[in-house]
């Protein structure tokens, strides 16, 4: 029998409908299902048709939809139906950002289980939506209670999407608790479900964007590179996907920058924020805010990026430790070290404080905190260690490099500076290579190794012109320039000893002055007498007020 006119016909938009969610056309699913009245449909199509509101961006018309669709089954009586609805509601407003209207429809559902006997999967969602509260209150230990519990309701039931999502939460949780290669074991095993295509999009899209996090959490490049890849395909296999082509986006630019394509990245965190605000998901904006001030402070566009850092302030992100190195890199030394101080105070677990400790130790070192950013490398080194993470290895080889160096102790610095470069280079992060090879030509230059001090100075600043990284070209240009100006082939920390040995300090006094060992300052000494070819320290410092050292 045919429809009237203007009526569409159920059966066969229902058919056409479902054949496109199989085959993953969320645009044409939606324009079938978006004709249909809740009423018409069962429960399996209502929640597709809320899936495909939710897929395609139109998260108020999957909230609609759902709305009319719980009371319809409050109204039949069906309790399991409406738990269901609730659900699906709560994790929707959950994902807007607008938690309070979430947590209503979590007490909906619990409610509406109280009533129900027995044990049913349900439940298992419910747990679900707890470890999402206790997540965002930063309660990880109730939060992997629940992850554990959700788990096991995936394998009790044999529910692919929570055994899924559980295993993925109990991996991300259970890196912040300190577990970081046994987090990372359980997220590969999530991901095994995902890669079967077991389980439904909606949440196939939530475990791909917790195992890249999670990389980018502990520094694993190279893994967080191959996760984001296939991101990306699954994303453009789904003809009218919008749901998860922000945190595609945020991630592609995330890889781009580690790989120095700086402008790229731009170009994906832009993306990133136009694809959040047509999905009405206002929290992440921030993050992508974030990720574009980083990159700008790289670049040397300093108030762009200061705009951006404020956007993503005003969107609910703090860009941390970013804000703070750009205060160092404006010379506003006093308020980066104040900024990083109180982010080392506050409370943060393993993985958050590998995430702020490189910036904390650069910007502790610019302020001559060399003690402080001594203790910090250690705990950085020991970290690192845990995770086994080979860019935390040359990070936390690089603070103990630029640390030793600081404090004169070269032959510490140099093979750690040497063997960090080389791990950087090999993770394919230039940037980060080149910023050790600077070190490793001041620490060089420190020696009296000057050819070899030159050729690496001249490396770092040829990568950072090619990258744009304009504040870090100028800085090495400065320091080859200021090489050539010192006479008689005196490192830096020379000059520094012969002008306060000039000034008439005893080698007890210059030590104290300059945080060294007597014995560091004696050598230092025997190197200026060798290299100025004078047989005293008055000679010495009369060659110093010669040349206008002092």
């Amino acid at each position: 029998m045919s429809s009237e006119p203007g009526v569409p016909d159920v059966v066969s938009h229902l058919l056409s409908a479902r054949a496109a969610f199989e085959r993953r056309d969320w645009a044409a699913a939606r324009r079938r299902l978006a004709d249909l009245d809740p009423a018409d449909l069962g429960d399996d199509d209502c929640a597709q048709l809320a899936a495909v509101a939710c897929l395609t961006g139109r998260s108020n018309d999957c909230i609609q939809t759902l709305q009319r669709a719980y009371q319809i089954r409050v109204d039949d009586g069906a309790e399991i139906a409406a738990a269901r609805c609730a659900f699906w509601l709560a994790n929707v407003l959950q994902t807007r950002g607008e938690t309070a209207i979430a947590g209503g429809w979590l007490a909906r559902m619990r409610r509406i289980l109280d009533g129900v006997p027995g044990d049913v999967v349900e439940r298992g969602y419910l747990e679900l939506l707890t470890m999402m509260r206790h997540v965002g209150t930063g309660d990880f230990a109730a939060a992997a209670e629940c992850a554990g519990r959700v788990t096991d309701y995936g394998q009790r039931f044999d529910d692919a999407n929570l055994l899924a999502v559980g295993m993925s939460a109990q991996g991300r949780l259970t890196m912040y608790l300190g577990d970081v290669r046994e987090g990372v074991a359980l997220l590969d095993e999530a991901m095994a479900g995902v890669s079967a295509g077991a389980i439904s999009p909606l949440f196939a899209g939530q475990v791909y964007c917790l195992m890249i996090e999670a990389c980018q959490e502990i520094s694993d490049f190279g893994r967080a590179a191959q996760w984001t890849m296939a991101l990306s395909e699954w994303c453009d296999e789904q003809p009218g996907l919008l749901m998860f082509t922000g945190q595609c986006a945020v991630h592609r630019g995330q890889i781009m920058r580690i790989r120095g394509r700086y402008r790229e990245a731009l170009g994906e965190f832009a993306r990133a924020v136009e694809r959040y605000r047509r999905s009405s998901m206002t929290a992440p904006v921030g993050l992508a805010l974030g990720e574009r001030g980083d990159v700008l402070r790289m670049l040397g566009e300093f108030e762009v990026a200061d705009e951006a850092y404020r956007q993503a302030r005003e969107s609910g992100h703090e860009p941390q430790p970013g804000l703070a190195l750009l205060w160092l890199a404006q010379e506003r030394t006093t308020a980066a070290v104040n900024a990083i101080r109180r982010l080392l105070t506050e409370r943060r677990d393993d993985v958050g404080r590998s995430q702020l400790l490189p910036a904390a130790i650069r910007i502790l070192l610019a302020a001559g905190e060399r003690d402080e950013a001594a203790r910090l490398s250690v705990e950085l080194g020991q970290i690192a260690s845990r995770f086994g993470s080979a860019a935390l290895t040359a990070a936390a080889g690089y603070a103990t490099g630029t640390v030793a160096a600081a404090c004169g102790d070269l032959a510490t610095a140099l093979p750690e500076l040497r063997s960090a470069k080389h791990r950087w280079a090999a993770l394919d992060v230039p940037y980060e290579a080149a910023r050790c090879g600077v070190a490793l030509g001041m620490a060089l230059r420190a020696v009296g190794d000057q050819d070899s001090a030159s050729a690496e100075l001249s490396s770092a600043q040829h990568i950072f012109a090619e990258l744009g990284t304009v504040p870090d070209a100028r800085e090495v240009q400065e320091l080859v320039t200021r090489g050539a100006d010192v006479p008689g082939g005196l490192s830096e920390r020379e000059v520094e000893v012969l002008a306060l040995v000039a000034r008439g300090q005893t080698n007890a006094e210059v030590a104290m002055t300059l945080s060294l060992s007597e014995k560091t300052v004696a050598r230092h000494l025997s190197n200026i007498f060798s290299k100025l070819d004078v047989p005293s320290r008055t000679a010495a410092a009369a060659f110093a007020f010669d040349h206008h050292i002092v």
